[in-house]
């Protein structure tokens, strides 16, 4: 099968079927479920720090409102926190292993939450602010890397795409905890909820060095036994013969650097030191990344209240019922969509979100417009069905897909630089809409949403020519893919190849 189209990952699932609830592979659900709470702190912080900004004692400490220049100063400083994080996380998680990666994210986020809860004025505030992004930047990083590496080959889609599902589960705790403490009227408000974020990475932080390190990590820093060992027991269910381990093994022997650029902390050339290369980290992985961000969604995430405004809502408890409201059905999407993940493939998955998302953003347009120009209160609310189909429809396919396609991208030795790169250019995409978007919308209200039908319908029409499926294969195997004339092609393998390939070796067995 190597040299090939043939994906050998959907051959050896023929020919060696998964023991799904074998004590191993529970084990192995376990340890993936602790690094999901890297993507809880994210979505935590996000959907907090969406709609503290609504509450009145909030505004009174520190002077903001919804909308407006020293609210983006709040809302961007995680973002720049996140990509002064960029030089450290390759070095970090490549040199020392994705649990010490893990472990120092945490203790920055448990930094920062600190500095945030005891602020009593706006600069402190921001500093916290920089710590949780940095902190959160290099936990995003590590976490995903080490979940899609110790993930069973067979169940990599779903067990990764359900990583950044998590996002939302930290949402709806931070959406209930400022629900909750919406009857206190001074800042016990917004300090019960800041404080709250510390559980994650405190129930993390010592969990993470309880689990096994990467077995690609232990192979490229020569504990070749050790790595055996953990792909014997979690991906081979005890049997050293499983064709599993077999392929890994041998994969591992072939396209892993022993001396590659994962162990020199300043070299970042893998990432652009050839057309694959350069295809993997920037047309790939660098794409998915931003693009996200300009979907449209981290406005609603992060200014509901403000968007809430155009259609007429003011209310805080009214908004803080609509956010706990669309963060469940969000997150309900998130996981149905990593569900099928390894059914239906990346691609298809992103092109049909894009041409939906196209579809409810001209929606959002009229509405907001009608409600606008024509005082119609209708239209106004059924700008609100839009805003809940616009983050259902996002995160069937994006949540998910933010954390596993840059991962599956990457090559080993790209893989924590390419992560870190990645997430520096989707922060950095954030960051105009973290500046950019409030003062938009003041300024140009509703018409804002015309910039988010035009990128939406760009990226369907990007993915459709440039985005190589990943679904099926293993993630060494996407190496030749990546190096065939065209990449998206080489990765479209029909099935009936891949029925040749399992009669073959059924045969020659025999």
């Amino acid at each position: 099968m190597h040299g090939t189209n043939v994906p050998a990952l959907e051959v050896i699932q023929r020919l060696e079927p998964v023991e799904t609830t074998s004590r191993e592979m529970l084990q192995l659900y376990f340890i993936s479920g602790l690094m999901f709470l890297g993507s809880t702190m994210g979505g935590f912080d996000g959907s907090l720090m969406g709609n503290m900004l609504a509450l009145p004692s909030f505004q009174q400490q520190f002077g903001a409102t919804i909308i407006g220049v020293q609210t983006a100063y709040i809302s961007s400083m995680y973002q720049i926190g996140s990509v002064c994080a960029l030089p450290f996380i390759g070095p970090l998680t490549d040199t020392w292993g994705r649990r010490v990666g893990i472990a120092t994210g945490c203790v920055l986020i448990i930094m920062g939450t600190i500095i945030q809860g005891t602020s009593a004025a706006l600069p402190q505030y921001l500093a916290g602010r920089f710590f949780l992004g940095f902190g959160g930047c290099v936990a995003n990083v590590a976490c995903p890397s080490y979940v899609v590496e110790i993930a069973h080959p067979a169940y990599r889609g779903v067990i990764t795409g359900l990583y950044n599902c998590c996002y939302y589960l930290g949402a709806i705790l931070a959406a209930a905890a400022l629900r909750g403490s919406l009857h206190y009227h001074d800042n016990r408000s917004w300090l019960i909820p800041t404080w709250v974020q510390l559980i994650f990475p405190v129930i993390l932080l010592p969990a993470c060095y309880l689990f096994p390190e990467s077995p690609r990590w232990l192979f490229v820093h020569g504990k070749g036994e050790r790595c055996r060992d953990v792909l014997v027991k979690y991906h081979g269910n005890n049997n050293p013969e499983s064709l599993y381990v077999q392929l890994q093994l041998r994969e591992f022997d072939e396209d892993l650097e022993i001396n590659g650029a994962d162990k020199r902390w300043w070299d970042y050339r893998v990432l652009f030191n050839s057309r694959p290369a350069i295809y993997r980290a920037i047309l790939c992985a660098v794409a998915v990344s931003a693009f996200s961000q300009w979907a449209g969604q981290s406005s609603v995430s992060y200014f509901l209240p403000a968007m809430l405004s155009t259609t007429g809502i003011k209310d805080s408890t009214t908004i803080l019922n609509i956010n706990l409201g669309i963060t469940i059905t969000s997150g309900a999407a998130a996981c149905f969509g990593a569900s099928l993940m390894d059914r239906f493939g990346r691609r298809k998955m992103l092109i049909s979100c894009c041409v939906l998302m196209a579809v409810l953003w001209a929606g959002m347009l009229g509405g907001t417009g009608a409600y606008y120009e024509n005082n119609n209160t209708k239209a106004a609310k059924a700008s609100i069905v839009f805003v809940f189909l616009i983050g259902i429809v996002f995160s069937a396919a994006y949540t998910p897909l933010q954390a596993l396609y840059p991962v599956e991208c990457l090559s080993y030795e790209q893989r924590a630089k390419g992560m870190a790169l990645q997430n520096m250019a989707g922060n950095a995409a954030s960051l105009v809409n973290q500046f950019a978007f409030p003062i938009a919308l003041g300024d140009i209200t509703w018409k804002t949403y015309f910039i988010y039908l035009g990128t939406c319908t760009a990226e369907a029409v990007y993915y459709y020519f440039i985005m190589v499926e990943t679904k099926g294969h293993t993630l060494e195997e996407l190496t030749e893919i990546f190096k065939a004339p065209n990449p998206r092609l080489a990765s479209l393998a029909k099935k009936e190849q891949v029925e040749e390939a399992v009669v073959q070796i059924q045969t020659k067995s025999v």
